[in-house]
């Protein structure tokens, strides 16, 4: 399932030359644990993108061979090129994509950024999430001046590199590492081979937004008159307010729209010091969204460019609601929208969960369904087929391998041979998942009813029996593995005094490994028990069977993980870990056996008054 997972994307100074390309990313895709998900070469920015993923340290080591090989194949004293650049490996992101935080990521790059100061004797800049003053938060900031203003820079006491020497490296220049969001990049396609019509949306949904105007601004509010600021007039770029003063409209900005009219100015390179006679500007609707619009011949339609650099602020399907809205009043349709590149999984499943709430239907579902959800209703394949499996970072995913992809027949086959594992330990986590999923099922028919409060206890119950049902899923390949483990333990050497002492070492931990994971599948079988008997009580009287099959399965994980906590506890040297075991086995087996008797008593009586009733 679910694992760590980082994103990467460095971007270095060569477009060019395939062989110096190709020779950098070899060097990122020999590190174990790393995959190159794309190489996207510009010539006349003479700067390749690379993207690649993988666990934390796997990607870490990736980034240093990155800058360690550029270094040696790319001369910035010969580079040229239109994009902004100051070294070798120019700028290195670390991108949270599954299980970790941003600051898991800015201390990814503070180590890397050391481990390059120290090792390549680069000069190294920490920006975004890692940067280690405000004002080199800033890509743009830390990289003015470029390469051909190092020198400089580097003498300047301001500009000492986080990490490195100040001394100027000719052929590598500088490199710039930090820690930022993903970015989400989107197209929305409109029924309209016009770029005017994506254009005018685009500019109402962007940050930046656009030039105010006034007069005739429907549908298109582009075909209105252009407004400027003068002495004694300063117009609200949103509203028909009108301030004497330049800051009287500062503060109305700050106070009815919620926005900050110097910065506006700034991000649109206006200058808000000398305001009189410039162009009014118009803030757009959402915060972290870049838009354009444009004209695609393959499609013959034209499309609204969206960026979000931070969709858990901005998510795209909200955009792509605004922008069904804008067009609707323009005469236009969305005939839906595509991913470009890669989404994160987090991100899609928000969305799919949007809609489904939105539908009046039960988020608690599988994941695939909640994902599929999103596809269909985004429009996500309009133009473009969309694949999950492939489109999706951070998916979680069985290896194909796994026990729980075998089929049933060949699982069930799997079980019954003369091996030891697969065995009961596997079984029992089968088995409370099989109870969680019963619970979901249950909790899922029922929603939708005239009460709302009990639809929302439903919607809440069949999430929780979702979470349960995978993360005990987990476990049935876990088991195995932990077994595996500790007989691993068990071969090796035990010739010497040392080699003994580690064997028996490795067993203990072993075992405590292979105690840990039934002791969860325990806990969480009880979890599904107790959900399954919520169902019961809360779901439609047709389905009680369910519940009460449902908790049947969940008390056999219960049983079956406790039973495999105990056969392993004989052979721990730790006598309080024993007692401290034996103590939560017997709690987690009396809470299972009552929850149990009070579900099967519930459920009978239920029958057997429905039965009465029939009769009669």
């Amino acid at each position: 399932m679910s694992r760590k997972l980082v994103e990467c994307v460095p971007n270095i100074s060569e477009g060019r030359d395939a062989a110096k390309i190709k020779q950098v990313t070899d060097a990122i895709a020999a590190v174990s644990g790393v995959r190159v998900l794309d190489v996207d070469p510009g010539a006349d920015t003479n700067r390749t993108v690379i993207t690649f993923v993988g666990e934390p340290e796997a990607v870490l080591e990736g980034a240093f061979r990155c800058i360690a090989e550029a270094a040696r194949v790319i001369d910035m004293a010969q580079h040229s090129g239109a994009h902004p650049r100051m070294g070798a490996t120019d700028v290195v992101p670390f991108v949270p994509v599954e299980g970790v935080t941003m600051e898991d990521c800015a201390e990814l790059a503070r180590r890397l950024g050391a481990r390059v100061g120290t090792e390549l004797g680069i000069p190294v800049y920490l920006y975004e999430a890692a940067a280690s003053r405000p004002e080199r938060r800033n890509l743009a900031e830390v990289r003015r001046g470029e390469y051909e203003g190092l020198p400089a820079k580097l003498k300047d006491a301001e500009w000492k590199p986080d990490f490195g020497p100040a001394a100027f490296h000719p052929q590598a220049g500088a490199t710039i590492i930090g820690a930022r969001e993903f970015l989400v990049a989107c197209n929305v396609t409109l029924n309209s081979g016009s770029k005017d019509h994506a254009t005018d949306i685009a500019f109402e949904l962007r940050e930046k937004g656009r030039v105010a105007r006034r007069g005739r601004v429907k549908p298109y509010y582009q075909a209105g008159e252009l407004i400027f600021y003068a002495e004694g007039s300063f117009p609200c770029g949103n509203c028909d307010f009108t301030g004497a003063t330049f800051q009287e409209t500062v503060d109305h900005c700050a106070a009815t729209h919620g926005y900050d009219l110097p910065g506006l100015m700034r991000l649109n390179d206006v200058d808000p010091a000398h305001p009189v006679g410039q162009k009014v500007r118009r803030r757009g609707t959402f915060s972290h969204c870049k838009a354009i619009g444009w004209y695609v011949d393959t499609y013959r339609r034209a499309q609204i460019s969206v960026n979000l650099t931070d969709y858990k602020q901005t998510a795209p399907h909200t955009v792509l609601e605004e922008a069904r809205r804008l067009a609707a009043e323009r005469g236009l349709v969305v005939t839906g929208s595509e991913i470009v590149g890669l989404v994160p999984f987090q991100c899609l499943l928000t969305s799919g969960r949007h809609y489904l709430k939105a539908m009046g239907k039960s988020t608690g579902v599988p994941t695939s369904d909640i994902l599929q959800t999103a596809v269909f209703s985004m429009g996500l394949a309009d133009v473009a087929p969309f694949e999950v499996e492939k489109k999706v970072l951070g998916l979680p995913t069985f290896d194909p391998k796994a026990l729980v992809s075998m089929p049933v027949h060949a699982f069930t086959d799997e079980v019954s041979r003369d091996t030891p594992a697969p065995g009961g330990g596997s079984i029992a986590a089968l088995a409370g998942s099989l109870g969680a999923a019963l619970a979901s099922m249950v909790a899922n028919l029922a929603q939708g009813g005239p009460d709302a409060e009990k639809d929302a206890k439903l919607i809440e119950l069949a999430e929780r029996a979702q979470v349960l049902k995978d993360r005990l899923m987990v476990a049935v390949d876990a088991d195995t593995n932990a077994f595996n483990a500790f007989m691993d333990a068990r071969r090796l050497p035990d010739g010497t005094p040392e080699q003994k002492a580690a064997r028996q070492a490795a067993m203990q931990a072993g075992l405590k490994v292979a105690i840990d994971v039934p002791l969860d599948t325990a806990k969480a079988s009880l979890a599904a028990l107790e959900l399954a008997g919520e169902a019961a009580r809360l779901g439609k009287v047709a389905s009680i069977t369910d519940a009460a099959v449902g908790a049947q399965m969940a008390h056999a994980g219960v049983r079956g993980g406790v039973w495999n906590v105990i056969i392993n506890l004989k052979d721990i040297t730790d006598g309080a870990y024993v007692a401290h075991m034996q103590d939560q086995c017997a709690d987690l087996l009396a809470k299972a056996e009552g929850k149990l008797a009070e579900v099967t008593a519930y459920v009978d009586q239920k029958l057997l008054d429905r039965l009465n009733k029939a009769r009669k």
